[in-house]
């Protein structure tokens, strides 16, 4: 077993929710995150009152399951990846699971 975590710009959530399925990963969790690119930037932008919000809206889907299924969701990533027309592709990690209960 092993963990994987996914991000996407909110935009993307229906996309990785169906990569999901067709990778027959059926259960997992999903969770609102901020994205940030350019940390310089967002250093020159922070202050006591911002005017407008500094990251990004994204989503972090993660999930505890096997290689079979992580290497089908990976060959999807790649393949939608490589589809986009802009520079936010979807990224994936796959960390191993020592202990779980």
């Amino acid at each position: 077993m092993k963990l994987v975590i996914v991000t996407a710009v909110e935009e993307f959530q229906n996309d990785v929710l169906k990569l999901f399925k067709k990778a027959n990963i059926e259960s997992f969790s999903s969770s609102g995150i901020d994205g940030y690119k350019n940390i310089p930037s967002v250093l020159k932008t922070s202050s006591w009152f911002p005017s407008k919000k500094g990251g990004n809206e994204s989503r972090m889907f993660f999930s505890f399951t096997d290689d079979e299924h992580i290497d089908t969701l990976f060959d999807l990533l790649k393949v939608f990846n490589k589809q986009l027309e802009t520079n936010n592709p979807i990224k994936a990690i796959v960390v191993p699971v020592e202990k779980f209960i």
